[in-house]
């Protein structure tokens, strides 16, 4: 998927003429920590909310300060979107430009365009269940996993890896279905953990209900 594809319409830019009050007022207009600036199609550099904040004078244009030497966070256009919302996360932005191989500008991505992105191609909209297990990292297999779900008749639908700070892994795969009984049964024959489950809403309607009924009768 191109880079490109996820521009965001909503982000203004800044030219270094343009003045902090000028760039604090667009930020809180657009509820956004970060601007780009922008001369003669080339990517200058993205100041921060904060720094404009620093600032001794609101009114100074931008080229006369600081603010355009350093900071200048970018993706290329040819990027894969994972990196993009890699560095979005790593460093905390609102905002992302785009750029091409000669700087230019091509547009910005927000944290909140890579937040609809991840919820279309991550299948958590599709109906299905969900299973987390944790493992160690030497026994981590994707393909036994899928293995052991496909005899049950259960695909996995997408799956995320993440290291705990106890340095085991903890794997969410998300299922086509949501009675996850007899593949949840199989995976523990496995010798795999089976951390959460998240399925059957017709069983956690059950299991809500006898809650209930036993809170009436504690209440009487």
């Amino acid at each position: 998927m191109s880079m490109t594809r996820l521009i965001s319409s909503l982000v203004p830019i800044l030219t270094p003429e343009d003045t902090g009050s000028k760039a604090l007022a667009l930020m809180e207009e657009n509820k956004l920590a970060e601007l780009p600036v922008v001369q003669d199609d080339l990517y200058i550099a993205l100041v921060k909310e904060d720094d404009l904040m620093d600032m001794a004078d609101s009114e100074l244009p931008l080229k006369d300060t600081e603010l355009l030497l350093t900071y200048k966070p970018a993706i290329p256009a040819t990027s894969h979107p994972y990196e993009a919302l890699r560095l979005i996360t790593q460093m905390e932005l609102d905002v992302l430009p785009v750029v091409n191989f000669e700087q230019k500008y091509l547009g910005a991505i927000t944290k909140d365009t890579m937040l609809q992105y991840i919820s279309e191609h991550s299948s958590y909209e599709t109906p299905g269940g969900i299973i987390v297990l944790e493992m160690e990292a030497r026994n981590y297999s994707l393909y036994e996993i899928a293995r052991i779900c496909e005899n049950e008749d259960v695909t996995i639908l997408n799956a995320q890896v993440h290291t705990t700070p106890e340095g085991t892994m903890e794997v969410t795969i998300k299922t086509n279905r949501s009675a996850l009984e007899a593949v949840v049964s199989s995976l523990e024959r496995h010798d795999y953990r089976v951390k959460e489950v998240f399925g059957d809403q017709k069983n956690m309607e059950d299991v809500m209900g006898k809650y209930n009924l036993l809170m009436n009768y504690l209440n009487m």
